[in-house]
């Protein structure tokens, strides 16, 4: 009877169809949304994600099924997830994420599965329930991000769970990560090179100032 009822109770933990990679604080990040339809919490909830693709070692052995572990950035700073409305879950392609290489046409011709679990103990009952779900090539969308599903209203919050899955085309660049770090460290330099105050220093190092005032 308690199997039953977790899994009654993981019927009603949602993910969206559909995952994204997008633009936030200027860096390219990994998106998805989860929701929890009833009213019971959800209590320490929690959320993994492997990627699972096929790998070759420098010695040449190859791992058709290699899991690789994917950070998660919890939407509210805590350790545990609190469910009470729809929540995106975001992970930062940086150098230590296993998509930092990935470009938009990498990503259709990449053989690869992203796993995602939500698990959790169940408020009423106290029994740990799971849910899970996973994204492949095809199922993630670059350079688009989820459409809000909360709103105000007089003075209440609502959520709308007919919005739960859209999305909405946003501008982001179509490279890499990997690229969009090389190209911003590369314009960076350039613009030190340039800069007119970085001029004026060589022209008049400390050396020629400390002799100019010893001289006067």
């Amino acid at each position: 009877m308690k199997t039953a009822q977790a899994k009654r109770r993981a019927e009603t933990l949602i993910f969206s169809k559909y995952a994204v990679i997008a633009m936030r604080n200027n860096k390219l990040y990994f998106m998805f949304r989860i929701g929890d339809l009833r009213k019971s919490m959800i209590i320490s909830a929690a959320v993994r994600m492997q990627l699972v693709r096929r790998t070759a070692t420098s010695e040449g052995e190859v791992i058709p099924l290699d899991q690789i572990d994917i950070q998660m950035d919890n939407p509210i700073g805590t350790n545990g997830l609190f469910l009470v409305s729809p929540l995106i879950i975001s992970h930062v392609i940086d150098k230590n994420s296993p998509l930092y290489e990935l470009s938009p046409t990498d990503l259709q011709h990449e053989d690869m599965e992203i796993i995602v679990v939500l698990e959790g103990v169940v408020e009423t009952t106290g029994i740990t329930t799971q849910a899970r779900t996973s994204y492949l090539s095809e199922e993630i969308l670059w350079g688009q991000r989820f459409v809000p599903t909360v709103c105000e209203e007089d003075g209440m919050y609502s959520v709308d769970y007919s919005k739960f899955g859209n999305t909405v085309k946003v501008p982001t660049p179509t490279c890499s990560a990997k690229k969009l770090d090389e190209d911003g460290v590369i314009s960076r330099l350039k613009r030190n090179e340039t800069s007119p105050r970085g001029s004026v220093r060589r022209r008049q190092p400390p050396l020629r100032i400390k002799q100019m005032s010893m001289s006067q």
